[in-house]
């Protein structure tokens, strides 16, 4: 089963590389559907893991200077929060099977929202620049509140399913900040924003027994050299096509998983 987890973390590096969606929508339900990993298990552990390759993407947005810090502290100010009250909610919650139930019902939502947002990329960003141009005072107004529901909003999803760190703050951001957010900037704010919010989660989920090391040294054993291959490969695959596919099968795991 270990080598298993690594394949497994190979198959999950090489999307990464291609797309750039967090591991989170697929490293979790594989560990739950193919391994019989615990639902509190499979997404603290890979709450670890998202900390660990998003702490290496941090450092080279860092370096490139891709990062809208005014826009991360917004976004923190909201995510981390909302990250300490999911934890305390399930620590104050007596029964593991609550618990599990909860957990599984809410990364099928996350998952079929994951997919929405790959799906709605662009005319999430359309609609955004038609709304930031047509009203601009009043959408710069609400720009910064909006954000910080914003972060409220993916905290509680990453913290309860380990999805959304990547996938969900993108769409957000796209809308939020159509003409301000650049490719570069958008993933580098993206990526930085997440590296504390994992971080924080996954503590919590760690005093609560929900965290496997031995997996996630094996994951990140195979996720590594996957993500190298997947960024080489990213320019010869057509991206639309893979995003979609990819959305497929997010939203046929998620009914799995709601109903």
């Amino acid at each position: 089963m270990e080598w298993g987890f690594t394949l497994a973390g190979l198959l999950v590096g090489i999307i990464i590389g291609l797309t750039g969606i967090g591991g989170g929508s697929l490293m979790t339900p594989i560990a739950l559907l193919f391994f019989g990993v615990a639902p509190g298990v499979a997404i603290g552990t890979n709450l670890w893991f998202a900390t660990a390759t998003k702490v290496v993407g941090s450092l080279q947005v860092h370096v490139l200077g891709a990062v809208d810090w005014q826009v991360v502290r917004r976004l923190w100010l909201g995510s981390l929060p909302a990250c300490v009250i999911v934890i305390l909610f399930l620590r104050d919650t007596s029964s593991a099977l609550h618990n599990d139930k909860t957990l599984m019902f809410a990364l099928g939502v996350a998952l079929l929202l994951a997919a929405l947002a790959m799906l709605l990329k662009n005319f999430l960003h359309r609609f955004g620049t038609s709304q930031r141009l047509q009203t601009p005072t009043a959408f710069k107004r609400i720009q910064p509140v909006l954000t910080v529901l914003a972060g409220a909003f993916i905290g509680v999803f990453v913290t309860l399913t380990s999805v959304g760190a990547g996938t969900l703050c993108a769409a957000m951001l796209i809308y939020l900040y159509p003409l301000r957010m650049q490719p570069n900037t958008l993933v580098g704010t993206d990526i930085v924003h997440a590296v504390p919010l994992t971080l924080l989660a996954g503590f919590g989920h760690f005093t609560l027994g929900h965290t496997d090391f031995g997996m996630l040294g094996y994951q990140l054993l195979g996720s590594i050299p996957g993500i190298l291959v997947g960024a080489r490969l990213a320019h010869r695959l057509p991206d639309a096509l893979v995003r979609t596919g990819i959305s497929v099968m997010l939203v046929l795991v998620a009914l799995k998983f709601v109903i």
